[in-house]
């Protein structure tokens, strides 16, 4: 249930759950880096992959599903259709693979999340159990403390020759009054688009009133937002641009003959948690981005992100409610059977899910913990870094959609108003259904 009250994200994994042509080619890119190299060692011989998956991605390309990238492209036709334990493989199979790539700076918490190596976050921690901690062979190699939602967070670095889930264990034990967590990564709730090295989109214009924040990866030049009052800020190295973050930024602000955003003349702020690394966009970047968007007086912040819970996060969650400021947040695309994604499914957030052309749900749409509202995220376009425009799929798109008219609306309960009826799990309807681009009218087959 939608909460009103103030009560109570990924890495960039980029998991593309597009359902394209079979033959589908990387879109154009335009100078970017090549695509991710192949997953090394015969497609039968993947972990945990049942026999659909596994037939599924020994089509030409379709490895591109489990890559971790934040510009990947589509699979092939009929990925919604192989059912939710099929999707729940891609899941799996995706989070190993962010890992194995990633040796140096990933592990694993206790369900295979993706999660920094060798570090541990400490929310609030009292001088005592600092240092039992320290007694203990933990060792403080950060101490941040949010200028305007007043959280600290500290992080551990684990002891020596100790992987992150025997350490959480021994530092709750010696110290059981402090509150920790892992610094999980939060990945892109959709499809991302085509590889792209390019110019940051910087402001060109002057908002009016309204104040918009999205936290993603960063977004590039477009056309279509070159008119757009933009502000980035990178959380993790300087601001780079992503497929993803450029997309979303343009269903929000975007301009252009057809193409038009759902939030065109708002101040757009981009928190980009990813610096162009899929092994970004960790808890303590986003708790970061929370603080800088809260302190430049965001009205509604869109998170197309997705994770596990995560005791930092939702405690800057609770801390930016506090302060009147809406969040909006992706289900996710990894299928009702996989868990419940976080942070839409923490109470008072604005739980996404997307419909097709139809109004009908996406198969592939994740179950969050509650469901609030859908929006067009099918058979659509968005803005593809440099220039043009891509089909896009995801409750990603969906996301900005909502976070748009939710802050011209005002409040979650004008929302409710508008939502009209829809085919399948919308939650209470589909919010901003005409705001789907037709990618024919701005020349996408």
């Amino acid at each position: 249930m939608l909460g009103f009250g103030r009560g109570l994200l990924v890495s960039a994994l980029g998991v593309v759950l597009a359902i394209s042509s079979a033959s589908a080619q990387l879109l154009p890119s335009l100078g970017g880096p090549a695509p991710t190299a192949p997953i090394a060692g015969p497609l039968s011989q993947l972990p945990v992959a049942g026999p659909a998956v596994t037939n599924l991605l020994s089509e030409p390309g379709a490895v591109q599903a489990i890559q971790p990238t934040l510009d990947g492209t589509g699979l092939p036709a009929g990925l919604a259709d192989l059912g939710a334990p099929s999707l729940l493989d891609l899941r799996r199979l995706r989070l190993r693979e962010i890992i194995r790539q990633n040796p140096n700076t990933l592990d694993r918490d206790g369900n295979g999340q993706p999660v920094r190596r060798g570090v541990l976050l400490a929310l609030d921690p009292d001088p005592n159990s600092l240092r039992l901690a320290m007694q203990a062979g933990f060792r403080v190699i950060a101490d941040t403390s949010g200028a305007e939602l007043g959280m600290r967070s500290v992080e551990l670095a684990v002891p020596s020759r100790t992987n992150v889930r025997d350490a959480l264990k021994l530092l709750r034990k010696v110290a059981p009054l402090i509150q920790a967590d892992f610094d999980h990564l939060f990945e892109p709730a959709g499809a991302s688009l085509a590889p792209m090295s390019g110019a940051v989109a910087v402001s060109a214009g002057t908002g009016r009133g309204r104040i918009v924040g999205m936290i993603d990866g960063g977004v590039a030049s477009h056309p279509s937002l070159a008119n757009a009052a933009i502000e980035q800020r990178g959380f993790a190295g300087a601001a780079r641009p992503t497929g993803h973050g450029t997309a979303v930024a343009s269903l929000l602000v975007g301009r252009l003959g057809a193409f038009q955003g759902a939030a065109t003349g708002a101040q757009l702020l981009v928190a980009d948690v990813y610096g162009a690394n899929p092994a970004a966009g960790s808890a303590s970047q986003i708790v970061n981005a929370l603080d800088w968007l809260a302190a430049k007086r965001a009205q509604v912040i869109n998170i197309s992100l997705a994770g596990p819970p995560n005791k930092l996060v939702q405690g800057a969650i609770r801390a930016v409610q506090a302060r009147g400021i809406e969040l909006v947040a992706a289900v996710g695309n990894d299928g009702p059977a996989a868990p419940p994604q976080y942070p839409a499914s923490y109470p008072g957030v604005v739980a996404v899910t997307a419909v097709d052309a139809r109004g009908r749900a996406l198969p592939e749409a994740g179950r969050p913990i509650h469901l609030d509202f859908a929006a067009p995220g099918a058979d659509m376009a968005a803005a593809l870094p440099g220039q043009g425009y891509s089909r896009v799929r995801g409750t990603s798109f969906a996301t900005p959609l909502v976070a748009a008219r939710l802050l011209i609306a005002g409040s979650p309960q004008r929302l409710i108003a508008e939502a009209r009826p829809g085919s399948g799990r919308v939650g209470r309807g589909v919010v901003c259904g005409g705001c789907r681009i037709d990618p024919r009218a701005v020349g996408v087959r």
